[in-house]
């Protein structure tokens, strides 16, 4: 699509993570050799298309953007067997890679940040070690186990709520699957 592509993508992703990690995407824009100005007007004209009736919908959405994926897979709900599609990783997270899963009917059901396959996570050994975007979703769920998800008030959020060994409970906060914050709730 022109104009608009993997460093144009990025710069959405920025954007919502901008309201729990001003300091961190600061830092990510520039090194894109870009300005919070610009993210502003690249999510506005993202926001414009996703809403566009001549857009492609679907996995054609991503694929006008991102280009073909880098692969797929099946994966089952429950009974409702969908679609994982995965993109290489960006500059900014080269350990991770952005998967959408797609419906039967061609939606797209979820869309974030996971964990590359050849990708080692980081080690944690405490909640001390969860600093912001050092892991993903299913890392939170690889290193505290129980974990309770719960959608966000948008698309791009998403909260694990978990228990460490020592009984305490705490709420990690993700934007596009990426940890933004871990706050404790006793």
């Amino acid at each position: 699509m022109k104009g608009f592509a993997r460093r144009e993508f990025q710069l959405v992703l920025l954007r919502r993570m901008a309201d729990y990690q001003p300091d961190l995407v600061a830092g990510a824009v520039r090194s894109l050799g870009s300005s919070r100005t610009e993210m502003r007007e690249v999510n506005a004209r993202w926001q414009r298309i996703v809403r566009s009736r001549t857009f492609p919908p679907g996995r054609r959405r991503h694929e006008a953007v991102l280009g073909p994926p880098a692969g797929t897979r099946e994966q089952r709900i429950g009974d409702v067997v969908c679609e994982a599609a995965w993109w290489p990783p960006f500059a900014l997270w080269p350990d991770l890679r952005f998967e959408i899963l797609v419906a039967p009917d061609g939606s797209v059901l979820h869309e974030w940040l996971v964990r590359a396959d050849d990708a080692t996570a980081p080690e944690v050994r405490g909640v001390g070690d969860l600093e912001p975007w050092c892991c993903v979703v299913g890392d939170l769920e690889r290193w505290f186990g129980d974990v309770r998800h719960h959608p966000g008030e948008v698309p791009s959020r998403w909260h694990a709520g978990f228990t460490t060994a020592d009984g305490e409970s705490y709420v990690a906060h993700f934007v596009w699957g990426l940890l933004q914050q871990v706050v404790s709730v006793g």
